[in-house]
């Protein structure tokens, strides 16, 4: 397949996400089914993000060209890519990157995201038989010739012992923070309410620690964090609210809470899930030369950062720990 035919077979793909097909329908079911954590709602977000921001002709021609792909790659490698399970398709663009190439890669899906991703790449098979050519599924990666490999801090020690040796990127926890300066509207509040709460906070781009200038008044915040109190539905979040707040009151810790989230000044950017650590700051640019060294941070938002209510919606050149992936993958050449 050339580039050309690749494009136009994203393209459609990208066509039938976006598509109430019975058979779509089912599997996005199913993948809900079988992880409490994919709700259908973010299940539907994720695949709007994919299908508008990487599937469109003009996307992919544009990205394409930026990096010279060629129609056909001068050698054909193979790219080992363990993929992410914490939100819906979390590893699509690491696939994207490799296919949109013309490398082949074989791709090890996180257990808890398998479904939506075998799927697609199912239906891509079924518009051209030579995508099983390009992509294939399995538990053990062996014998590729680099790996693209996410995961947390721990994982990250045994894919540089395996992987180490070839060209690889490993990626480890990371998580996002926002700067607030007290002049937020409430409709930026009720935006970055979404990059908190979004995937009930578990993707690497959910804002986790809010930096706030002092004396900031918190009520506004907690008022418009409360559109997302419907999460009390799902247990699995209940459950860490409940935990979280008896470790607070246990602790004899000072907290705010709206009865949904609980906000406490803690200086780690990692907060578990219904919990958003903040801080008070009083040297604003002190605060940024520190957020901009610390490796752990995927996305700052906050006015003359990413835009509140943005940090779940990447670009198709937003990529993960700030590497560029398409360099990494066209560098192989």
């Amino acid at each position: 397949m050339d580039l050309q035919e690749r494009i136009k077979m994203l393209v459609k793909l990208g066509n039938y996400m976006l598509s109430s097909e019975e058979e779509w329908i089912n599997v996005k079911e199913r993948a809900s089914r079988e992880n409490a954590w994919f709700t259908i709602e973010f299940v539907e977000i994720a695949v709007n993000n994919i299908a508008k921001s990487f599937l469109k002709e003009d996307l992919l021609i544009d990205w394409a060209n930026k990096y010279e792909v060629k129609n056909i790659p001068i050698t054909q490698k193979n790219i080992g890519v363990v993929m992410a399970g914490n939100i819906p398709l979390v590893g699509f663009h690491d696939f994207l990157c490799v296919f949109i190439s013309g490398y082949k890669q074989t791709i090890k899906p996180s257990s808890k995201d398998s479904i939506l991703i075998k799927h697609l790449v199912a239906k891509l098979n079924e518009y051209n038989s030579n995508v099983e050519t390009l992509v294939q599924f399995a538990e053990n990666l062996k014998g590729c010739d680099a790996y693209i490999a996410t995961g947390s801090n721990n994982s990250s020690r045994y894919f540089d012992y395996y992987f180490g040796k070839y060209p690889n990127i490993i990626r480890k926890n990371r998580t996002s923070v926002a700067v607030l300066t007290g002049k937020e509207t409430e409709e930026d509040l009720a935006l970055l309410s979404d990059d908190i709460q979004m995937y009930f906070g578990l993707g690497c781009r959910n804002v986790t620690k809010l930096y706030v200038p002092e004396g900031y008044d918190f009520q506004m915040l907690l008022d418009t964090l409360k559109k997302y109190g419907y999460y009390f539905e799902f247990h699995k979040y209940k459950h860490n609210y409940d935990y979280q707040l008896a470790l607070q009151m246990m602790g004899r810790k000072y907290y705010m809470t709206n009865d949904s989230i609980i906000l406490v000044e803690e200086p780690s950017i990692f907060s578990p899930v219904s919990q958003v650590n903040y801080e008070f700051y009083s040297d604003k640019e002190s605060l940024i030369k520190s957020l901009t060294d610390n490796e752990s941070i995927q996305c700052t938002v906050g006015k003359g950062f990413v835009d509140f209510g943005a940090a779940q919606k990447p670009s198709l050149t937003d990529y993960a720990d700030g590497i560029d992936t398409m360099k990494f993958v066209n560098g192989l050449n």
